[in-house]
């Protein structure tokens, strides 16, 4: 009886052993599978974050182009219209901070862009030619900032 008092606790010590590693061997297996997937995850989502920045550039950028193709068509309340996007959204990018899509440089280069506003808004709502000079002018700044 002592004999397999003494081999009963050895048994246990065996399973418990090999049970460990197992797990052991499992968990590992999973590391191997998460880790690259992980990295490539953290990859994708930079280069996603940098496709929605050049998407949101893009599209100020073709409000602002709408706006002075259109003032040259003599179409100015659409011109009105996609240059008026044009500044709330440039506004609402330049008041993020570190959360927008552009720049501490560029916000701070865009800034004047930002006091033209009214007076191309108010020549585009009189219907005055020079309003598509002015949103030249503009779109030119815009490209020189957000493209070097």
């Amino acid at each position: 009886m002592t004999e397999n008092w003494h081999s009963v606790p050895a048994k246990t010590t065996h399973r418990m052993r090999s049970f460990l590693i197992y797990v052991t061997l499992l968990l590992l297996a999973f590391l191997i599978g998460f880790v690259p997937m992980w990295i490539k995850s953290r990859a994708n989502a930079g280069s996603l974050a940098d496709a929605r920045r050049q998407v949101s550039l893009a599209r100020m950028e073709n409000s602002l182009a709408s706006a002075a193709i259109d003032a040259r068509r003599g179409d100015y309340e659409t011109a009105r219209l996609a240059a008026s996007e044009f500044f709330t959204v440039l506004r609402t990018e330049t008041n993020k901070g570190a959360d927008s899509t552009l720049s501490e440089e560029e916000i701070g280069r865009l800034q004047p862009l930002l006091t033209r506003r009214d007076e191309i808004i108010t020549q585009l709502a009189r219907g005055d030619g020079t309003s598509a000079d002015l949103l030249s002018d503009v779109y030119v700044s815009y490209r020189e900032v957000v493209h070097q």
